[in-house]
């Protein structure tokens, strides 16, 4: 039987998760529609997605159409767990997006669909609410070929005309064939040509109809069967997976929910991960709306593998086929504190274990302030993490204000160096360090290999890689290229009894303590520029009220670079600092009698203008860390 792994996308409160209520429905797996607003749906199960009225966490679930298994993946709508559909897209075959045909083409709309385009990932359109006050779907179909893509063509029903207008253009043999004999090309040779370039990414199928009356339902089902391009799975060859997603049993331990590409996969098998492997120990797979325990688990299917120890994308077995959807990275930043003192243990244990499941939530401990930090979309991720810990760990939390996430980057050349001996430096081990700007994180050498145990030049390596993730402002440092220019260290001494005299040898862990002092020396030669984050926008408003959007752009520091108007609306492209997106979202609709809307984009980063920020109430600077060091030192 063919499969297909399907996802269903959309902006917030397009009706998303009602629409796989119906498919789950119309397939026979559920015997009553759940409701979002009693957050009884199948897919939401987290009890603050069911009192929000939210998808937070993708959710799979199975189900047949024709005679093709579909493995339908729920995301969230909400840009704040942008992550949870990035990692979705890794994996899929095809998707639906949808859209209410109240709103029609909304901010998240634009960037789902962007993502779907440049990834290649086929897709079909259905206009949601069509039984709703408002409704308008000749617009929204509008909306939907001046925003979003030209090649979309109305299935309701299915529009010869557009379809062979549309393949026309797509394909030049289409052309030269219709044109010598249009008598051959009847409904269902047409169907065939338009399956053919929505497998490719092409072309855009767009439905009509409402998941809450079902109407449409049986066309989306037909497109789903018919148009997106399930395959036969390829169970006999080598293994091949990916991680997508990673949650933990009661018991505390993993379950990585993994696609399979290729092979086969049973329980009590040794897997390859990475440069190690795993042993299986207990296998699910998603059948008939559920979850259910299989002895093994085959190419196509997504499932549930227990006993390993995996992160969201690692491979298993041969290197598989993932997508990387690159959605713009976190760019805010809280920091965690447990309300009673004795939880600050187990409130770090506790948030590793959710960066397990949400890589993209980055974890900063800072051991001189003994803060700890989480990288976020939003505010709403705030309740989300604080819920979380409440219920599952036991433990209640407050955050700081939200700050903006910059970076820094080095400003020119600059070198350090401690040599072992000598009175400033109390470790056993020389190490001199030059920082330069460049592309990425480089480590090279110049000093030979050989000079000492290559066990202390990983040290030093892997610690300067640490190190750069808190520069002199307390920012992560991109693009430099770091050298070791001196090296050194004492040889391995043993009493009279063979018995081992750290107090006069050297161990990586001296190399560890020094790397970062002279680190941060060689950084504060060569300075650090400090760039915050930038995100692209599109706005558009009315253009009688140009003069006071422009006024609000600018007092946000935004930078436009074009603008244009057409049938009365204005329309201005160009960046905005990431800090300064909530202000304008909040202040565009008094600007623009409530018609303006805004999208972005992550962009970059620039320098910062003015003085630059710190991440911290006070400076990061080498003298204060080599003082916390030697404090350490001292009391060991």
């Amino acid at each position: 039987m063919k499969t297909l792994n399907l996802g269903i996308l959309a902006h917030v409160d397009a009706g998303k998760t009602s629409l796989t209520e119906r498919l789950l429905h119309t397939a026979g797996i559920i015997g009553e529609l759940g409701s979002v607003d009693d957050g009884s749906t199948q897919t939401d199960t987290l009890a603050l997605e069911r009192a929000r009225g939210i998808t937070i966490k993708a959710a799979v679930v199975s189900f047949a159409v024709g005679d093709v298994t579909v493995n339908l993946i729920d995301t969230p709508g909400h840009p704040d767990f942008i992550a949870e559909v990035e990692r979705a897209l890794g994996v899929l075959d095809g998707a639906v997006l949808v859209l209410s045909a109240v709103e029609g083409v909304q901010a998240q709309t634009r960037v789902l669909m962007r993502t779907l385009r440049r990834l290649g990932i086929p897709a079909l359109l259905f206009v949601n609410k069509l039984d709703r006050r408002g409704a308008d779907p000749e617009r929204v179909f509008r909306e939907i070929t001046a925003k979003l893509t030209p090649s979309a063509v109305s299935m309701d029903p299915m529009d010869p005309d557009r379809v062979i207008d549309l393949l026309a253009t797509l394909d030049e043999d289409f052309l030269t064939e219709y044109l010598t004999t249009p008598d051959v090309f009847t409904p269902s040779r047409l169907h065939a040509g338009l399956a053919t370039k929505v497998a490719e990414g092409l072309a855009y199928p767009v439905y009509f109809g409402s998941a809450i009356t079902g109407a449409g339902i049986d066309a989306l089902r037909d497109g789903i069967e018919n148009l997106l391009p399930a395959k036969e799975p390829d169970v006999d060859g080598p293994l091949s997976g990916t991680v997508f997603k990673v949650e933990r049993a009661p018991g505390g331990e993993k379950i990585a929910y993994v696609r399979l590409f290729s092979g086969t996969v049973a329980v009590r098998d040794k897997v390859p991960i990475g440069d190690g492997e795993g042993k299986v120990t207990a296998i699910s797979v998603f059948d008939n709306g559920s979850a259910v325990p299989s002895a093994s688990a085959e190419a196509g299917r997504i499932a549930k593998l227990s006993g390993l120890d995996v992160r969201i994308g690692d491979a298993l077995g041969a290197r598989a086929r993932a997508r990387e959807a690159l959605f713009s990275p976190p760019t805010l930043e809280t920091v965690v504190s447990p309300v009673c003192p004795a939880d600050r243990g187990p409130l770090h244990q506790a948030l590793t274990r959710l960066t397990e499941q949400d890589p993209l939530i980055g974890l900063r401990h800072d051991e001189v302030r003994q803060e700890t930090s989480v990288s976020l979309y939003g505010e709403v991720q705030k309740e989300v993490i604080q819920a979380t810990l409440a219920d599952e760990y036991g433990i209640d939390v407050t955050f700081s204000e939200t700050t903006t996430i910059c970076v820094e980057r080095v400003s020119g050349t600059g070198s350090a160096a401690e040599l072992i001996g000598t009175a400033s430096n109390p470790f056993l081990a020389t190490v001199g360090l030059r920082v330069e700007p460049g592309s990425g994180i480089s480590f090279r050498l110049e000093v030979e290999l050989g000079s000492m145990p290559y066990s202390f030049v990983k040290a030093v390596e892997d610690t300067v890689k640490e190190t750069l993730r808190e520069g002199l402002h307390g920012w992560e440092v991109l693009d430099c290229v770091v050298t070791m220019t001196h090296s050194g260290y004492y040889a391995r001494q043993s009493h009279a009894h063979g018995t081992f005299d750290k107090s006069m040898s050297s161990t990586a862990g001296d190399f560890r303590d020094l790397t970062p002092l002279v680190l941060m020396a060689a950084l504060r030669e060569a300075g650090t520029t400090v760039h915050e984050p930038m995100h692209r926008f599109t706005l558009t408003a009315p253009a009688d009220t140009l003069g006071p959007v422009t006024a609000l752009l600018a007092h946000a520091r935004a930078v436009p670079r074009t603008t244009s108007t057409k049938d009365g609306t204005a329309e201005l492209e160009g960046e905005i600092p990431a800090a300064k997106t909530h202000e304008v979202h909040q202040l565009l609709p008094s600007a623009t009698r409530g018609e303006g809307a805004m999208e972005t984009v992550f962009h970059g980063y620039r320098p910062v203008r003015g003085a630059a920020p710190s991440r911290s109430r006070t400076d990061h600077n080498p003298l204060e860390r080599k003082e916390y060091l030697l404090r350490v030192l001292r009391r060991v």
